[in-house]
Parts: C-alpha cells; sequence; structure tokens
C-alpha cells in the first residue's frame, strides 16, 4: 500500500461520522415515472428516437429501450411494451451486412454499435414470440463486429482497445467502455466472447490510468468521468479488487460529479454503476450527493437536458434516458447493474 493510500485510510478511519443526507426514494421513484411518461411520447412512429438535430439515432434509442428496462418494464407486456417492441425493431432494422448498428455516417459510428449491442445483450433474454431469434442473431453479429474493430493493427499504446471507427488505428477509454460492457452482457447470455479479448481490453483500459484515477488515453490527467468509466470497465471484467478500482474509487469520493460539468449526464450513468458495485459507505455518499445533483434539475415536462457544450446537442431523450439509468441502478432490473 502506498504512502499516499495509507494517509487516505487514516483520514477516513478517524475523521468523524458524516451521515449522508438520506435520499427519499418515493421522489426517485415519481421522477423516474415522470420520466418514462416524457420519453413515451417523443418516441416517433417508426420506433425510434432522436437528438435535437431531428435525427433519429440508434444509440439514443437504444439507451432509451434500456431506460425502460431498468425501471421494470418488458418488451411486449404492459403499459410499455410495444414501445419497447418498437425501439428495438428500429435498432434492428438498423443493422447493416457487416454487423454493425448504426444509422448515420461519419464521428464517433462506435458509440452507437456499442450502445445498442449492449441494450440487444440486455433485452435477448427477456424478449419472446417474433423478436427473439432477430434479436439473437443480431447481437451475436454485432458482438463480431467488436471483436474485429479491437483487431485491426495498432501500437503497443493502443492495442486493446477501440476507437471512433470500427478500422480506426488508435483507441480511447470512453469508446472501450461502451465495448466492453458490451461484450460483458454478451458474453453473459453466452454469446462467444473469447476471453483472451478481454484480457487485451482489460489491458489497454490500465494503460489508461494515471495511479490515481483514468485519462481518456494512455498519458492524459485523470477526469471524473474517465475514472467511473475505467473504474466500470474494470469491475465487468471481474477486476473488482484491483488496485486500479480501489484508487479509481478514492478519486471519485475526492471529486464528486457536479452539474455543470463536461458530459455531465454520461458521468452520472457512469458514476452511479461503478459505485454502485463497489458498495458501502462510498455508495451511501455517492447516491446522496449524485440524486440530489439529478432530482433538482428534473424539468415539469420529466425530462433532463444537459446544459454543457457537446453534451446538449444529444437532446433531451439522452439526458432523460442517462437519468433514469442512474436513479434506477438500484433497481436491479438490468444485469449489468448487478453486482
Amino acid at each position: 500500500m502506498t504512502l499516499f493510500r495509507r494517509l487516505f485510510f487514516l483520514l477516513i478511519f478517524f475523521a468523524p461520522a458524516v451521515p449522508a443526507v438520506a435520499v427519499d426514494d418515493g421522489d426517485v421513484d415519481a421522477a423516474i415515472v415522470k420520466a418514462l411518461k416524457f420519453l413515451a411520447k417523443q418516441q416517433r412512429p417508426d420506433g425510434g428516437w432522436e437528438a435535437d438535430s431531428g435525427n433519429e439515432s440508434t444509440a439514443i434509442t437504444s439507451l432509451a429501450v434500456m431506460a425502460f428496462l431498468a425501471a421494470g418494464h418488458v418488451p411486449s407486456e404492459g403499459p410499455y411494451g410495444q414501445i419497447i417492441d418498437r425501439g428495438i425493431g428500429f435498432v434492428l432494422h438498423h443493422q447493416n451486412a457487416n454487423g454493425m448498428i448504426v444509422n448515420k455516417k461519419g464521428h464517433g459510428l462506435m458509440y452507437d454499435h456499442g450502445i445498442s449491442t449492449l441494450m440487444l445483450a440486455e433485452v435477448a433474454g427477456m424478449t419472446n414470440g417474433n423478436q427473439s431469434e432477430p434479436v439473437r442473431k443480431a447481437l451475436e453479429k454485432a458482438v463480431r463486429l467488436i471483436l474485429q474493430a479491437q483487431m485491426v493493427p495498432k501500437t503497443r499504446r493502443d492495442e486493446g482497445g477501440w476507437r471512433y471507427q470500427p478500422a480506426g488505428k488508435d483507441s480511447d477509454l470512453s469508446v472501450t467502455a461502451w465495448q466492453l460492457l458490451a461484450l460483458r452482457a454478451a458474453k453473459d447470455i453466452g454469446c462467444d466472447v473469447p476471453v483472451q479479448n478481454i484480457d487485451l481490453a482489460v489491458g489497454y483500459v490500465k494503460k489508461c490510468s494515471t495511479g490515481q484515477g483514468f485519462g481518456y488515453q494512455p498519458g492524459n490527467g485523470s477526469t471524473v468521468n474517465m475514472t467511473a468509466s475505467g473504474v466500470l470497465a474494470l469491475q465487468v471484467c471481474d477486476h473488482h479488487n484491483d488496485d486500479l478500482v480501489i484508487s479509481g474509487m478514492e478519486y471519485l469520493q475526492r471529486q464528486p460529479l457536479q452539474h455543470g460539468e463536461t458530459w455531465f449526464f454520461y458521468g452520472a450513468y457512469y458514476n452511479a454503476i461503478s459505485v454502485y458495485k463497489y458498495g458501502g459507505a462510498d455508495w451511501d455518499r455517492t447516491k446522496s450527493h449524485l440524486f440530489e445533483e439529478l432530482l433538482p434539475i428534473q424539468e415539469a415536462s420529466g425530462s433532463w437536458r444537459a446544459r454543457n457544450q457537446n453534451e446538449e446537442t444529444q437532446g433531451p431523450v439522452y439526458a432523460t434516458s442517462l437519468g433514469v439509468l442512474a436513479l434506477s441502478v438500484e433497481y436491479g432490473y438490468l444485469p449489468i447493474y448487478q453486482r
């Protein structure tokens, strides 16, 4: 144990107990109910959801579907069953012959693909009837594309990770984390995900460590969002007790996510899941802080809206879906949330 870490634990041990402010679970439940009503109203006739640009997005559609799933709703049943079905159908309709799930061109294709692959992996065990086989086949093709993209020749610095394009020759932690979440969820339901691919990805994630938190790429400084992403990426690969998870969690406790920070809703998602998986007093503190950040900024319509730079352009469906996914983490309906 490093001297810094010894001092950190001594400070925590001898510091006077400061109980976390209790979060009213009823308020959390009510916020989620309002948010889902908003999302249901925003679905387009073809099943997709769109960003503020007016363009429908497979990634935003997949986040919206996962928001309903995380709140306990399932395909083909209940008040939102048909809405979920149409969202899944929209995503399936936009899978290309090579397995890529995307309905746009240009920047960030692997973001869209990773998020949609994660959604299909989470929903695969919930579907039945006409959608069950198409979901499974689409998931298997999507997983193959992720594995192929990882094996594109790269420098030692970038090997093991993923970047914006499937043929990209460099990597970053943000895109890599989404692919790892998708691969782990797919592996959990029986898809063929070789252990060597997981090991390569873990190696890349560790290269992004700063020794305290995680940076966007190897050599970059720590940020709150990348630290939460790096910690969760290691956790879903069964590295729960890794020293880098522990140091990353210490960083997150010292640097709580603040509303107004760049990519706040992205950070809320990763912070909620990673710290919840870690549990204990760390989760109690993070839950109180993060939920107290989220609840007051929900709009009367039930939506959330990002207010910072590029995240704002993703629109209220994106922010609202991630808000629900963060708030519903304790429900445990999505397998990726489970400890």
